[in-house]
């Protein structure tokens, strides 16, 4: 058999073909209870307050399809624009607030021996539920509660405010409530992330006379990032779907002056049995909720994915 011939059989004889692995399937089939979980649990719901959404509907009977009237009846309440603005005036608060005041605790507290106890007060608050938090904040800023009867005895201003009674004061006393829960998980955060960073680029950096605030601007913050961006993500998420706390002190009033969106959907569906408008509140706030949490991860891991 000549060279040429011997080409061409081996051009014309098919190859062996690879077995295909069965791992991948039987690994599979580990996944589908938990999807199938999520999708009853989750995808389902969504859809069906979706539908819910285009209709109107009191809890008895079958829903009359409505189209898009609850979503213009949304859009048009002054009640809803006012639980929109105290809803972005809540996820500001809780960066600035929560998040900044936590990373200060860790930063502050991170070279200190036994730096984990001083953290620990700050940390309590969190094992309270919402609602004991509005509670105890309610007694302390109600009318002639304990904050203006402490700044009566001392004699200093502020008497006269009334913290839960007027916008957006109690919006920002509520925030301020929150803080105090907050803080301390956040703080728990950013030292585990402070424990993480090697200390070799650190010890660099201070023998090029690098200290304060100039070596972490531009050496902890910067290695920081990662956990930020978690911590920041989390926060955004809980500020937009704030309920306990706002119920636990003011139920959203005096009216509707201190609600935020998902309290405004639990009123709809629950107090007014609007359940038609209460659904169109719940698909706006997921949607608002999803996009705000995408827009900002893909800004946050953009540059690393350009690395």
């Amino acid at each position: 058999m000549t060279a040429t011939a011997v080409r061409r059989s081996a051009r014309t004889s098919p190859s062996p073909r690879k077995p295909r692995p069965t791992y991948r399937w039987s690994s599979r089939a580990f996944v589908l209870p938990a999807l199938a979980v999520v999708v009853v649990l989750l995808y389902l719901p969504f859809v069906w307050t979706g539908y819910l959404s285009l209709t109107e509907y009191d809890g008895l009977g079958d829903p009359e399809w409505v189209g898009l009237a609850k979503y213009a009846e949304m859009f048009t309440d002054e009640g809803f624009l006012a639980a929109v603005g105290n809803t972005l005036l809540w996820v500001v608060g809780t960066l600035v607030l929560p998040v900044g005041l936590g990373l200060l605790i860790a930063v502050l507290a991170h070279d200190l021996e036994g730096s984990f106890w001083y953290r620990l007060p700050f940390l309590l608050p969190y094992a309270i539920s919402g609602i004991a938090v509005g509670v105890i904040w309610t007694f302390i800023l109600q009318t002639d509660g304990a904050l203006t009867q402490a700044l009566r005895f001392l004699h200093l201003p502020g008497t006269e405010l009334r913290w839960l009674l007027d916008a957006p004061l109690n919006t920002i006393v509520m925030i301020l409530a929150a803080t105090w829960q907050g803080a301390g998980v956040n703080a728990l955060l950013f030292g585990i992330g402070l424990q993480s960073i090697p200390k070799e680029p650190l010890e660099a950096a201070r023998l090029d006379g690098a200290s304060g605030f100039t070596l972490f601007r531009t050496m902890t913050w910067p290695m920081l990032a990662p956990l930020t961006t978690v911590v920041v993500g989390l926060s955004i998420v809980g500020s937009l779907k704030t309920f306990d706390i706002v119920w636990g002190m003011t139920k959203g009033g005096p009216g509707t002056s201190s609600e935020t969106l998902a309290l405004s959907m639990y009123k709809a569906s629950f107090v007014d049995h609007d359940y038609g408008l209460g659904a169109a509140i719940a698909v706006f706030l997921t949607v608002v909720t999803v996009a705000g949490s995408v827009l900002y991860l893909r800004r946050q891991l953009a540059p690393a994915r350009e690395l």
